[in-house]
């Protein structure tokens, strides 16, 4: 059994990292979604399950062809985009959800995933 090398760990480290701090701040949303539904406008569980459904969807549809992208060119260009991403999307939903407008959440979830 190969161990890894000091350049290869911290690039694992560095990803996993990530990875739990991605999924962490998504795992802290979703307990809340129904508390902050009840004072949203136009909130009806079908919307809401669209705004959660969505990410899993999009992430579920996009991690191939992502990945495929990923060992085409560099991987660093893919992870920067796909936070990018993430970092736009998240602002943006955070702005529908203080201002209590569910439709621009869920339009938010769909329109850049």
């Amino acid at each position: 059994m190969s161990s890894f090398t000091p350049t290869e760990t911290r690039a694992i480290s560095m990803l996993a990292t990530l990875y739990v701090v991605r999924m962490l701040g998504l795992f802290m949303v979703l307990p809340l979604i129904a508390v902050y539904s009840a004072d949203m406008t136009g909130a009806t569980p079908f919307l809401l399950g669209l705004a959660v459904g969505a990410y899993g969807l999009t992430q579920s549809t996009l991690q191939i062809p992502m990945g495929w992208l990923s060992d085409r060119i560099d991987r660093r260009w893919v992870i920067v985009f796909g936070l990018s991403l993430l970092t736009l999307n998240h602002d943006q939903c955070i702005g529908g959800i203080c201002t209590k407008d569910v439709s621009q959440t869920c339009a938010t979830n769909l329109e850049l995933r």
